[in-house]
């Protein structure tokens, strides 16, 4: 089944890259709070808790950490769960589907977001899409200032260099 989602340059950011971690860890990476914890924010910044129900509907929460020790909560629920393919959640929504009254205001963005993370095989590594959807063009404009780029990519670098680590 095709997504019923579409990129418009407009209102979205895409971050893509080919890394060296297969899929299976780039997805244990993204559903498991103990590695979130990790990478998911661009250092000296942290995650001092992460709750993951993984299923549709499910919670994605996570407190971020200032160096100087402020915290900034983000909640929301999945959209979409497809092992070692596809994870989908917004911060539009909260568990259950519940209409959502927390957006980023916390990050500075000031609307809600959806994000899309994509996985496919690429030799021994992974082609991973990273999709931040946006309701309008200043809320993309404004996610992009705050160094959407810069934040998603070191947060990404964090990620391979995670599970590169991790022993099996």
């Amino acid at each position: 089944m095709a997504p019923v989602w579409k990129v418009d340059p407009k209102l979205d950011l895409v971050l893509e890259r080919v890394i060296d971690v297969p899929c299976e860890l780039v997805w244990e990476a993204w559903t498991t709070p103990e590695h979130i914890k990790e990478w998911f924010c661009p250092r000296p910044w942290g995650v001092s808790e992460c709750e993951i129900d993984l299923r549709p509907g499910g919670i994605f929460r996570t407190v971020m950490c200032s160096p100087e020790g402020e915290q900034f909560p983000n909640v929301g629920c999945y959209l979409e769960v497809v092992p070692n393919e596809r994870l989908v959640w917004t911060d539009a929504l909260l568990p259950g589907f519940r209409p959502g009254h927390t957006p980023l205001e916390s990050c500075g963005i000031g609307s809600f977001l959806t994000a899309i993370i994509l996985m496919a095989p690429e030799g021994s590594g992974t082609r991973y899409t990273a999709i931040a959807l946006h309701r309008d063009e200043e809320a993309r404009k404004r996610h992009e200032e705050l160094g959407f780029r810069e934040g998603w990519g070191t947060a990404l670098d964090q990620l391979v260099e995670r599970m590169k680590s991790c022993k099996r």
